[in-house]
């Protein structure tokens, strides 16, 4: 047996906002705004962004990042939004995380962190993926 030495390619945090802000959820430019301001301070580095609002309600959006991705899709009649940062590079998750939870004013939220493509060098062969629930920092 091997000895588990796997280093993921990328690491993905998926984040519940519960209990947001209804009509932030539903403003495209603000959604727009946010998701930018979180990817110039986590330190990521902008490719494009795309966002679409739908009808009657919500927006989904996605900036490509050199290092990957951050995604949004919103719920305003649930007063729910998922978030998806996934990066192969080192990025500030936490302090973009909580610019989002700020301007949507979630009450509630979760946040799973998912390393993704575990490989172990030892024998080459894919590992499962790790899953761990982490808790954002304190109010800035």
């Amino acid at each position: 047996m091997t000895k588990e030495t796997s280093s993921p390619l990328g690491v993905h945090y998926l984040a519940e906002f519960h209990k947001c802000d209804r009509s932030a959820l539903d403003n495209t430019e603000l959604i727009s705004e946010m998701m930018l301001e979180a990817v110039k301070i986590s330190g990521a580095t902008l490719i494009q962004p795309f966002f679409h609002k739908f009808s009657p309600q919500g927006v989904s959006g996605i900036v490509v990042v050199a290092e990957s991705h951050f995604a949004i899709h919103t719920w305003p009649e649930h007063n729910y939004a998922a978030v998806d940062l996934f990066s192969c590079g080192e990025f500030g998750y936490d302090i973009a995380l909580l610019h989002i939870r700020h301007q949507i004013k979630s009450q509630e939220y979760s946040v799973t962190k998912i390393e993704r493509g575990l490989i172990n060098p030892l024998d080459k062969v894919i590992s499962p993926v790790r899953t761990e629930q982490i808790r954002l920092q304190q109010e800035q």
